[in-house]
């Protein structure tokens, strides 16, 4: 076939949008120019093609390949995957050819100039991800390097043949990457699943007590300890009450900080060996598989599928359907291709719909809480965790109550008392400054997860349940507060073990009454062997688990993997918790007379305090804004609302979204229904309080 000539030595063949000077075209000339001109657009489609590949659908089916558990929380089902997969390997590149293809209408030379621009564009966009991953330029200096390597490309492009031979080849890039997605990714298995498996459990006693399963998410142990290491009584009061009618495993660890892992590695007692989907295809002996034969099983799973269909029904799930897979999908590209720093994480859309938007009634209300009214606040309660509290209640036949709750997990968006508030999605979460509050937001967050403690607790012993049964609250895996060590990876785990690897664990007999601490070396595969023997069940397999009511392992040791079947060891021994900062003499304090002004801040969606409705739910508890350069970092604010002081924070540098400062008012006493008065001061050297100027 034919090469194209390049733009700068263009053919002797005249334009097929004009006649030659002197005459006449030929019908074999016009055909002859036809093909020409189809050739050549094909050739530029191809191109395109490939390079789009690189820079959208490759990067995105590499992600979303990894991340199995995306399409399980959202219920996904083949066709939906299937659907999201054309979209990505065809759609992107139809906005490109038909820009292309309408240059065409100006002319030859447009066209081909055209074509070499968005060639250029397309290969900076790469270098803008290869720059990423590769060299430490990030913002302004990584595009202005990927512009010029765009530049150079999109020249190379125009003057030589060989880049162009080599873009037509890789147009096949998007088919091997669609292949490579559908075959061997860790979510293959939900395109192509297997057959479920596992035998049935039998029975190892005539005694099969009803077992209640609450499995939280991203809560570390410390998060619940007061200075003299027991749970806070006073922040977390019915903590403090589930700790004092159970067994509290102080020593408990999950053996992975991420779920698709560490929550396999519990509900089958083994530890990670595969990268593979958490579902039951591929982990068919499980809690359900093997309680299933004998017990009648009520799952509320997130972002797993380990109950095979024959055994559980999901009747809440969360936000589904092709629509949301796109809308997330798009999110995910803006993080891949951003030149800056950035969680290339679906985990960040996995968001429990409240019993509101599912539709569901709310829970009975709590009739002696002061905050506003919890017969509206109940709505904001996860609409799984709605159902399953429905569910608890004696039954004929045993019954497993199973709930994972992606609670206190992020997004932060609750209060302690269950109103809910907004934030931006890009917030940081490490920095200076910011640490500090995401590890607020998380705090607050998991003192609404102690309501919802409460609730469970309440209702089991309201219909006789709480006796009857056995009751297991624990969390899968912690995360990391600790500056500079954010998160809860393989960085986090190595300087920060005792907030992402131990995690609260209690498990309450039939029957129990009296609190205890045991403080064997408990991993989470021991959870599974443990409920078992509390539920008279026996497990067909074998399990790297030890049941509590076995001898415990050793001391000394843990297991942690960040990868499958690569163990990292970590050091035994119950985490001292951190100190929790001293609040602000400010903070809780009253304001008076407004002190004299002096200065300016930019505060976002300052009318949402002129017409507060409390009865909705949502409450603006987070302040975000501005203050002009010449503010230093470092300097403190003070944040009040309705003349009362409610938070004191820095300035720090700017985010990438221009914030220099943050505050999350906590206390939703502060609010009033209808107009709320907000006030930021920046405090003086002195003490002194200086208004700011709100815009």
């Amino acid at each position: 076939m034919a090469e194209p000539a390049p733009v700068g030595n263009p053919p002797p063949v005249p334009d097929d949008h004009a006649a030659p000077s002197g005459g006449s075209t030929s019908a074999g000339e016009r055909r002859r120019r036809w093909t020409a001109g189809a050739r050549a657009e094909c050739f530029r489609l191809l191109e395109i093609v490939a390079l789009v590949g690189l820079v959208v659908t490759q990067p995105l089916l590499d992600v979303l390949g990894r991340s199995p558990d995306f399409f399980l929380f959202h219920r996904a089902d083949r066709e939906d995957i299937l659907l999201l997969v054309a979209l990505v390997a065809v759609a992107p590149t139809v906005p490109v050819a038909v820009v292309g293809g309408l240059s065409r209408l100006a002319g030859r030379t447009t066209r081909a100039l055209t074509h070499t621009l968005l060639v250029g564009l397309l290969l900076a966009a790469l270098a803008v991800q290869v720059g990423r991953h590769g060299t430490p330029l990030r913002g302004v200096p990584l595009l202005v390097a990927a512009a010029v390597v765009g530049a150079a490309g999109a020249a190379a492009h125009r003057r030589w043949r060989a880049p162009r031979r080599v873009l037509r080849l890789a147009a096949a890039g998007p088919l091997v990457f669609v292949g490579l997605f559908l075959l061997v990714s860790p979510t293959s298995v939900l395109v192509l699943p297997r057959e479920s498996g596992g035998a049935a459990g039998t029975a190892a006693t005539d005694v099969h007590p009803p077992v209640v399963m609450l499995i939280l998410d991203e809560l570390p142990l410390v998060s619940l300890l007061g200075p003299d290491g027991r749970v806070d009584a006073a922040r977390f009061p019915h903590f403090a009450e589930l700790a004092g009618g159970s067994t509290w495993y102080r020593d408990a660890t999950g053996v992975s900080g991420w779920t698709p892992y560490a929550l396999p590695a519990m509900l089958t007692g083994r530890y990670p060996t595969r990268a593979v989907a958490p579902h039951y295809s591929q982990h068919p002996d499980n809690l359900f598989t093997a309680f299933g034969g004998l017990y009648d099983i009520r799952a509320e799973e997130s972002i797993t599928r380990l109950c095979p269909p024959s055994r559980c029904e999901q009747p809440v799930a969360p936000e589904q359907g092709l629509g949301v897979l796109v809308r997330e999908t798009r999110t995910l590209l803006g993080q891949v291709t951003s030149p800056r720093d950035s969680r290339i994480d679906p985990e960040d859309s996995y968001r429990e719909r409240t019993a509101a938007e599912a539709g569901l009634d709310a829970a009975e209300p709590v009739p002696d809480d002061p905050k506003f009214r919890w017969d509206s606040l109940d709505d904001n309660q996860p609409a799984r965790f709605t159902n399953f509290l429905a569910g608890l209640k004696p039954e004929p036949r045993p019954t497993l109550h199973f709930l994972h709750l992606l609670m206190p997990h992020s997004p932060w968006a609750y209060l302690p008392s269950g109103a809910r508030y907004d934030a931006p999605e890009d917030l940081p979460n490490d920095g200076a400054g910011w640490v500090e509050l995401a590890r607020q937001r998380h705090l607050a967050q998991l003192g609404y997860t102690d309501r919802l403690i409460g609730e469970t607790l309440r209702r089991l012993r309201e219909t006789g349940l709480y006796d009857q049964a056995a009751v297991v609250v624990t969390a899968d895996h912690g995360v990391s507060f600790t500056k500079g060590f954010q998160g809860r990876g393989m960085d986090a785990i190595k300087a920060a073990p005792g907030e992402v690897a131990w995690v609260p664990m209690f498990v309450k007999e039939p029957g129990q009454r009296a609190g205890r601490t045991d403080d064997r070396n408990w991993e989470h595969v021991d959870l599974l062997p443990t409920v078992a023997d509390l539920a008279g069940i026996r497990l067909p397999w074998r399990v790297d688990g030890r049941s509590a009511r076995a001898a415990a392992r050793p001391a000394g040791q843990k297991h942690f993997y960040d990868r499958p079947g690569e163990p990292v060891v970590i050091p035994d021994g119950v985490p001292t918790p951190p100190p929790l900062p001293t609040p602000h003499p400010l903070v809780g304090t009253a304001v008076g007379q407004r002190p004299p002004g002096g200065g300016s801040a930019r505060v976002a969606d300052l009318a949402a305090f002129r017409a507060t409705d409390p009865d909705t739910g949502t409450l603006p508890a987070m302040v975000w804004g501005s203050v002009p350069d010449e503010v230093p970092d470092g300097t403190l604010l003070a944040v009040a609302v309705n003349g009362r002081v409610g938070a004191v924070v820095p300035v720090v540098p700017p985010d990438p979204g221009g914030r220099r400062f943050s505050a999350l008012l906590a206390d939703d006493r502060l609010f009033q229904a209808g107009a709320n008065q907000l006030d930021v001061y920046q405090i003086t050297g002195d003490g002194g309080l200086r208004h700011l100027a709100l815009s």
